[in-house]
């Protein structure tokens, strides 16, 4: 079993009243969880995790993003599917794994746990409630003052700024510098 940021033992009881309630105490254990990988923290790897998120939606058109932000140990990420779930995760989840990995000089470990949580948005009030609650997330942790001061978050003025580098195929776009490489999100 992957050891992960949420223990196993640490699973919302089985008589959670919902799957919102559930991942809501799952999303407040993690913001304040101090053990457990955090690898998410580290900058190399926001980035790149940011840039693939990027990536999926300018490039390979699988999505239109909504909301994201990468916290130290998790990700949250809002948007409107144009492929499968599964594939759009298993795609953002093995390549973000796989480089993640490479920076951190790891081969055959697992780098995300297996699950996520998915949710049907059914109006625009959800929608822009989840948006908040998403980019406001890393001041719920401590982590910003304000939204657009914590980079990892489509809240940020820099990721604005990374969103227009990677539409224009900069260099400094993580994404953009594997291309010859036989890139497979």
């Amino acid at each position: 079993m992957t050891q992960g940021s949420l223990p196993q033992t640490r699973y919302p009881p089985p008589s959670s009243p919902s799957a919102g309630k559930a991942f809501l105490w799952m999303d407040r254990f993690l913001d304040t969880a101090r053990t457990g990988p955090r690898w998410l923290q580290m900058p190399a790897i926001a980035s790149l995790v940011v840039d693939a998120i990027t990536f999926g939606q300018v490039e390979l058109k699988h999505y239109e993003i909504g909301a994201f932000v990468v916290m130290p140990n998790h990700v949250h990420l809002l948007v409107v599917p144009h492929v499968p779930i599964p594939q759009l995760t298993r795609r953002l989840k093995g390549y973000t794994a796989r480089e993640a990995n490479r920076i951190l000089s790891r081969t055959g470990e697992a780098f995300w746990q297996p699950e996520s949580y998915d949710h049907w948005v059914r109006s625009n009030q959800q929608w822009e409630r989840i948006v908040s609650y998403i980019e406001n997330n890393p001041v719920a942790a401590g982590l910003a003052a304000r939204p657009e001061d914590y980079s990892w978050s489509s809240a940020s003025s820099a990721a604005a700024v990374r969103r227009q580098d990677c539409r224009r195929c900069a260099q400094d776009c993580a994404l953009h510098t594997h291309r010859g490489s036989g890139l497979e999100m």
